[in-house]
């Protein structure tokens, strides 16, 4: 076996239960869906039936009508658990087990799983206050941001602690800033910044919360 075969291998053995249990409820969700896109299972309106009711729609911050009671308060969840497709949901998967792997090193599952919502709820507030469309988000990338942004405020505090260069922090930080712009480009404007950002700022004060322990030498 290789050498980078052999990092993924031991990556996925350490990877939490918890971690698997969100993968495999999104492909999940994503494969009915394509599924009923491609006219293979129930009806090919099923996608818009389920953003209908579980992405998040700003307008239900203001006079929209639920669908039903709770659903203002719902869609703060349930958006991060729906995608735009397979290549929206192949992305964000990768980079959820890759990121949460290293979130569950530091705080365990329970830690990863408080932060992982902080995000969530995070980027759907992201979103409801700065995305100037009525149209629907949905997406783990708001939650995913977080723990990106858990992460490297924990590198801060780690790298402050010992007295080390905050600039590898800042690099990173920089290259998600131009990360966004360059795909906010690619796609036309059609990118929720919004709730990267809602995310990320969620998940640095969140993991600061969770565990503000730098670590010692």
């Amino acid at each position: 076996m290789s050498e980078d075969n052999q990092k993924i291998a031991t990556l996925l053995h350490g990877t939490s239960p918890a971690i698997w249990t969100i993968v495999a409820l999104c492909v999940a969700i994503e494969a009915v869906l394509t599924l009923s896109d491609w006219g293979v299972l129930f009806s090919t309106s099923l996608r818009f039936r389920v953003y209908e009711y579980a992405g998040f729609w700003s307008g239900l911050l203001g006079d929209w009508t639920p669908n039903y009671p709770l659903q203002p308060y719902t869609m703060f969840l349930t958006y991060g658990f729906l995608h735009a497709g397979l290549g929206h949901l192949i992305v964000n998967m990768i980079t959820l087990v890759t990121a949460g792997t290293l979130v569950v090193e530091r705080v365990g599952t329970k830690g990863f799983l408080i932060l992982y919502s902080v995000a969530i709820v995070g980027g759907g507030i992201g979103y409801g206050l700065l995305a100037p469309t009525l149209a629907p988000m949905v997406g783990a990338s708001g939650a995913l941001f977080g723990l990106v942004g858990g992460l490297l405020a924990w590198s801060y505090i780690d790298r402050f602690n010992l007295n080390e260069a905050l600039w590898p922090v800042a690099r990173a930080a920089l290259f998600l800033v131009g990360l966004n712009l360059v795909l906010w480009w690619a796609m036309d404007g059609q990118l929720a910044w919004q709730t990267h950002l809602g995310g990320f700022i969620a998940g640095w004060i969140g993991a600061l919360l969770i565990d503000p322990r730098p670590i010692e030498q």
